[in-house]
């Protein structure tokens, strides 16, 4: 699929799968998130800019390459975004924060706005939206429009699961926005779930059911 990322590594598929059983524990389920999301976070900042710095070694004055975290910004779509948030937090430190807050109507599957807080000056910054789940698509679509309202210089959409109907959803509304994914899985059900997927992502992560 055209600009849908993969994450296939064998490291993702295997904390992956892990997720997906439903004895999984509450705990282990988080751990497991914030681990996947650092090793996705290599494959999503692969492209991010550096500048060389001046730096002395033990022995002696060198040039070297940093990135500028503080450029980048992690978009959590919440709740469940902040399970991904954390452990790319992690790895990149240095990144600021935004949040949309959305809940998904339970009748019409649309996503209605609560929340909306990011970081000044996004016009210098790029952007990574940040969810578990990219199902109907509605959510993130929703979350995407407030953030382009921003300006920023570039956007990505992160997520753990999709599935083909997702996808079109949201590269119909945005197809210059890149997915990253660690699946693509068969199909959604009339409740709007992945299938096999792995259930309420929100749920799992804080016990909430």
């Amino acid at each position: 699929m055209a600009n849908v990322t993969l994450v296939d590594h064998p490291l993702v598929q295997h904390k992956l799968t892990l997720m997906r059983r439903k004895d999984a524990s509450t705990n282990s389920f988080r751990r497991l998130l914030n681990e996947l999301a650092m090793l996705m976070t290599y494959e999503v900042t692969r492209d991010v800019g550096m500048q060389e710095i001046e730096i002395e070694t033990p022995l002696e004055t060198t040039k070297a390459k940093v990135i500028d975290g503080k450029k980048l910004v992690f978009v959590s779509i919440l709740r469940a975004g902040t399970g991904i948030l954390d452990g790319m937090l992690s790895v990149v430190p240095g990144a600021r924060v935004g949040h949309i807050g959305l809940y998904r109507d339970p009748k019409t599957l649309t996503a209605v706005e609560y929340y909306f807080k990011v970081p000044s000056h996004m016009e210098d910054r790029d952007v990574v939206v940040v969810d578990p789940m990219l199902a109907t698509g509605n959510s993130a679509i929703a979350a995407i429009e407030r953030v382009k309202e921003t300006r920023p210089k570039s956007i990505k959409f992160v997520c753990l699961l999709t599935c083909p109907e997702g996808i079109k959803a949201l590269q119909a509304a945005h197809p210059d926005v890149p997915i990253f994914t660690a699946a693509i899985d068969r199909e959604l059900n009339d409740h709007g779930y992945i299938l096999p997927g792995l259930g309420d992502a929100g749920d799992r992560i804080f016990g909430t059911k």
